[in-house]
């Protein structure tokens, strides 16, 4: 950073920032109640409070992947606490429920997950036989005989096993997908597929990395913070605070969406005085987009910067290859059709472009608005490339990154528990296979395995035999719920890990259903590690005082289970504890090399440093960055159309809440609707309103909001009836959870929702 620029930043941080309101702790607002909210929490944790202390006090978060340890993180001074991981704190407080509650599931609410949740937590291991009307106890040794010799007998190309973001660790991910391939089977994914499998993709394609390639802290240092398809303050409230300290600094935020997210607009920011009295303005710039039309605005946005001299040519010449072919495929596009296709107005191309053109330094940040699309890795990778034009790479300030919302999600990949990699990313290849061998004592198969939605097709078709699910709620997660139930219904043995009951274990067996109680992180002995969004290696101490019944630690009971199917393979997974697993992550992954070093509350590091792609260098051949085209979706619409787009409300990943949203103001199912389309369909506020897709159909209620006109959103995973099971981003195999849907005015005689 220039003298020049550096005095400029400073001179603008000396500036107070703009109040969200008059009015004190923003009473009569439509926002969070933090503190209302905070007693509430208090009192359904009121059996352990000194357990839950120190879950808060010495363990690491389990909610997004911000990666606040106790009540403290890496990016600013203070205490961190937020009510995403206030509202998770009950799963690690409550207690067991009598195993006699499942001896009929005829009389448990099966399709309200929150109504289980609140049963407590799954204590001891149950079985459930084709023909009987609930589960009945087991020992774990009856449960690992039946189910090992099961799944020894099993064909490998006929077992697969899902993994989901809860909470789950390094070492878990880990001792999964060895134990999975040990068996010879490919079949191992996990709940990126489900989120930012996409930007893995497109990532790896331009970058050659599939990660953040910058820390939180060069949000302070940036002239601009752009959020594509994302809402921190949601999903992420701590980022708030960073936002916040940006903002002082003399950052500038923008935020390119379909709805205004009244969260970025302003915040109320509980610990820090000034904006817990009077609130925040956090953005300073919002840019509507049409639904699935960021990457035509990308386009736009590129383009002005070409036509004004906008772009870092200095560094895209010595730093990227494909540059005068990527520009020649912009020029086939008029700025007409790509606003068009964008659903966006001139007068917004050229602010977003001239904020760009202003700034020496940046930060793109995106979430699931991009990635949860059939054009999904398309999208992410024109975000990446648009950042290479400027040369946002790998120096203070500048970056890209895939803000992720679950704390396992980023370690799940990278340890291997992905159908299309190895550990480490490394490629599924024989001479990969080869080089893992000599670690391992065993040659894993070097074949694609099935993600998760081919896992889904493929118990849907018969092709599944054993179905382990560690976590996971795919009834709730994916498009066609009522399709999801029959495919799982159709496996012959399936395996529920968990803490506690979700729906798909109350579904009727074919042959035979197990439930496997889990212990959280904080009760596992050895304690357990995460990887934040930047790339952050955290250790979490094991935290005693609270076992529940007979669960165990996951990665031993993946292990236990592996070595009952297969005991020839038992010396190849033969880990005595938590530190065993991180010693061969450390050989197996070389960025990994330091988690041996992890074994006390405040051990992390970051692998790659602060920045990955150092000086602009990145591991593609030359070392050079790529530019790469895509054909931008026309998304246009048959008249009484809209797009509807999926959304979160008050909510952590399928674990709903509260009904209410304080943040927004809605309810479950208000549909979120411009004023321009309420007014031109002469609908009213509150309306019932019936959506119908080619694929099915919901009630709900109309609900005005700063939405972009001819677009909608709503609640997921109530929306998902209406979503087209087949359209799946080639890149990063995620479904696509938008839909064109049309209003109908009154109430379904067959609901789906």
């Amino acid at each position: 950073m220039s003298d020049d620029h550096a005095e400029a930043k400073r001179a603008r941080s000396r500036k107070k920032l703009q109040a969200a309101g008059k009015v004190p702790f923003g009473l009569g607002e439509i926002k969070p109640r933090h503190y209302l909210e905070m007693l509430r929490i208090g009192w359904r944790n009121r059996r352990h409070p000194g357990y839950a202390w120190k879950v808060l006090t010495q363990g690491v978060c389990d909610g997004c992947a911000l990666g606040t340890t106790g009540l403290r993180d890496w990016t600013i001074d203070g205490t961190h606490l937020c009510l995403v991981r206030l509202n998770l704190l009950e799963l690690n407080t409550m207690d067991g429920f009598d195993p006699a509650l499942l001896a009929d599931v005829s009389s448990l609410p099966a399709k309200r997950p929150a109504k289980l949740r609140d049963l407590g937590r799954l204590a001891h291991p149950m079985r459930r036989r084709a023909g009987e009307p609930g589960f009945t106890r087991v020992s774990w040794d009856e449960a690992m005989a039946d189910l090992g010799a099961r799944i020894g007998a099993a064909d490998p190309d006929r077992i697969a096993c899902y993994m989901t973001s809860r909470g789950i660790t390094n070492e878990v991910y880990y001792a999964a997908q060895k134990a999975w391939r040990a068996l010879g089977s490919p079949h191992i994914d996990n709940a990126a597929r489900l989120c930012h499998s996409p930007s893995t993709a497109a990532m790896k394609q331009t970058l050659g990395v599939a990660a953040s390639t910058c820390s939180y802290r060069d949000w302070y240092h940036a002239d601009v913070v752009v959020f594509f398809g994302s809402n921190p303050a949601n999903d992420q409230p701590v980022a708030l605070k960073y936002l916040y300290e940006a903002k002082k600094r003399g950052a500038r935020v923008l935020v390119v969406n379909t709805y205004q997210e009244p969260g970025l607009e302003r915040y109320w920011i509980p610990s820090n005085v000034d904006s817990a009295l009077f609130g925040t303005r956090i953005a300073d710039g919002f840019f509507p987009v049409s639904a699935g039309g960021d990457l035509a605005f990308v386009y736009a946005v590129q383009k002005r910067l070409i036509e004004r001299g906008g772009v870092d040519q200095a560094f895209i010449d010595e730093h990227t290859s494909g540059w005068d072919d990527y520009v020649a495929h912009l020029e086939q596009y008029s700025m007409d059709e790509l606003m068009r296709r964008a659903g966006v107005r001139e007068q917004d191309v050229d602010a977003l472009a001239e904020e760009l053109l202003q700034a020496r330094t940046g930060v793109f940040v995106w979430s699931m608005g991009l990635t949860q699309h059939g054009h999904g890795s398309d999208t992410v990778a024109s975000v990446c490339c648009l950042g290479l034009s400027k040369g946002f790479l790998g120096r203070e300030g500048c970056g890209l990154m895939p803000i992720r919302g679950h704390s396992g999600v980023q370690g799940g990949a990278e340890m291997g528990a992905y159908a299309t990699t190895f550990p480490g990313g490394r490629p599924l290849t024989d001479d990969s296979a080869a080089e893992l061998a000599e670690l391992w004592g065993f040659t894993p198969p070097a074949r694609e395995g099935l993600d998760t939605v081919s896992m889904l097709r493929a118990a849907e078709a018969g092709g599944l035999d054993v179905l382990y699910s560690v976590g996971g709620n795919f009834v709730d997660t994916l498009p066609q719920p009522e399709r999801i139930e029959r495919a799982v219904e159709n496996v012959p043995v399936r395996i529920h890990q968990d803490i506690v009951l979700t729906p798909p274990m109350l579904l009727e067996p074919k042959d035979v259903v197990y439930l496997l109680p889990a212990r959280t992180r904080y009760e596992s002995e050895g304690g357990a590690t995460e990887t934040t969004t930047e790339r952050r290696v955290i250790y979490s101490p094991h935290i005693p005082g609270h076992d529940v019944g007979e669960a165990r630690e996951e990665w031993r009971i993946v292990l236990d289970l592996a070595r009952a199917a297969k005991p020839d393979m038992a010396e190849f997974l033969d880990f005595p504890d938590a530190a065993a697993i991180r010693a061969d992550i450390a050989r197996t992954i070389p960025v990994y090399a330091d988690i041996v070093g992890l074994d006390k509350q405040g051990d992390a590091f970051q692998w790659g440093g602060p920045h990955l792609c150092e000086g602009g260098e990145c591991p593609l051949p030359g070392g050079r960055a790529r530019f790469v085209t895509a054909e931008p979706p026309d998304r246009s619409l048959g008249e009484g159309e809209f797009h509807v787009a999926t959304r979160r409300g008050k909510q952590f990943n399928s674990i709903i809440h509260r009904e209410h949203d304080h943040l927004t103001g809605a309810d479950r199912d208000h549909v979120f609707m411009s004023p321009e389309d309420i007014t031109r369909l002469g609908l009213r506020q509150d309306q019932a309103i019936v959506l119908r897709s080619a694929h099915g159909e919901m009630r709900g209620r109309v609900f005005s909001a700063p939405i972009t006109p001819g677009n909608l959103q709503v609640h997921w995973p109530e929306a998902n009836v209406l979503l087209d099971a087949e359209r799946i981003d080639p890149g990063g195999r995620v479904p696509d959870y938008n839909v064109v849907a049309r209003i109908e005015v009154g109430s379904s005689t067959t609901p789906k929702s």
